[in-house]
């Protein structure tokens, strides 16, 4: 006999489909929450036995359990015997050591640190995840040894946050090296259930250099490519720039490039800053 659609309040269907959407909920109470769900909408016990690959007889039970206590009715009974326990701060300490010597890495892994310590893998990337522990991530930084660099920092923060009057204050940069490639055949636009496609082999142009100058204000970036990265072409680019904001007071924020400190773009810096 086929057993009626189960009723469920729309309160507990909506906290069902946030379980059975989370994913971070443990998979046995999404799978009980799939089966309520699917007692509710009538399809009939063996179906969902079959879909879950469990008994018939286990989705009558909770089936029943839902009926008698609620959604509560779907999460694990506390089990008799010790609770396990976990030192956390000693995976984490662990975590922020580098390996014994006989591993031959530099990194725990997940699975390499819970070897180690005797638990499961899942639970070293849960806590991990847990407290944003990122071991197999690495990050260059470098100290300055410039005396000034304090006084420099100041000054450059001062002008970001507070630009002179009717002045603009642009960042200046570059990117070098920016391979100039084209595909062999035509991009494919994105459709429905489809992204764009490109076709994996391509043509070199040979290199580019971006130059460009961001207006912190606005956002604007002003910026030309050109094919090789001298101090020539850096004084086309400023000239550029120049062009583009007439009449107006730069201030231009850039680095300590060998390119930057050219004579010849000196010069026409001063020129500028003198009117000329």
């Amino acid at each position: 006999m086929r057993a009626a659609p189960l009723l469920i309040p729309n309160t507990d269907r909506d906290q069902l489909e946030k379980w059975v959407r989370s994913t971070t909920a443990e998979a046995g109470l999404v799978q009980r929450a799939r089966i309520v769900l699917l007692a509710a909408d009538g399809v009939v016990h063996a179906e969902i036995a079959c879909r879950f690959s469990i008994s018939r007889q286990t989705v009558i039970n909770w089936r029943a359990r839902y009926e008698e206590c609620g959604v509560n009715g779907l999460f694990d009974e506390d089990r008799s015997g010790r609770p396990r326990t976990l030192d956390r701060d000693k995976l984490i300490s662990v975590t922020l050591t580098p390996p014994p010597k006989k591993y031959g890495v530099t990194h725990w892994s997940s699975r390499l640190l819970a070897d180690h310590l005797g638990i499961g893998y899942g639970t070293v990337a849960r806590v991990w995840r847990e407290h944003g522990v990122h071991p197999w991530r690495s990050e260059t930084f470098k100290f300055s040894t410039d005396p000034e660099l304090v006084a420099k920092v100041t000054d450059i923060v001062g002008l970001y946050l507070a630009p002179p009057e009717n002045a603009i204050v642009l960042c200046v940069d570059e990117k070098s090296q920016i391979q100039a490639l084209d595909r062999t055949a035509p991009t494919l636009p994105m459709q429905i259930g489809i992204p764009e496609r490109q076709t994996h082999d391509y043509i070199r142009h040979g290199t580019t250099t971006l130059f460009a100058a961001l207006d912190i204000a606005t956002g604007q970036v002003t910026g030309i490519c050109k094919p090789r990265h001298r101090h020539q072409e850096f004084l086309v680019f400023l000239k550029h720039v120049a062009r583009a904001y007439p009449e107006k007071e730069l201030h231009l924020v850039m680095d300590n490039y060998a390119t930057h400190k050219k004579q010849e773009v000196r010069d026409w810096l001063t020129g500028i800053c003198q009117g000329g």
